[in-house]
């Protein structure tokens, strides 16, 4: 193989290695904001049914 045709294996697989990570931490990201957004709504829809409780 060609020490040329080999570097661009490494350099390519490198490539892979970090949209692979950071696809993951994304998704990670995604799902933390998304358990953010339900304990918010939740604080919401709680305090909701309080008032509903007062009427």
């Amino acid at each position: 193989m060609d020490p040329i045709e080999s570097l661009m294996e490494i350099f390519e697989e490198k490539t892979k290695t970090k949209t692979s990570k950071k696809r993951k931490w994304r998704e990670i990201e995604q799902f933390k904001e998304k358990l953010a957004l339900e304990k918010e709504l939740l604080s919401y829809d709680n305090s909701l049914e309080h008032l509903l409780e007062e009427v």
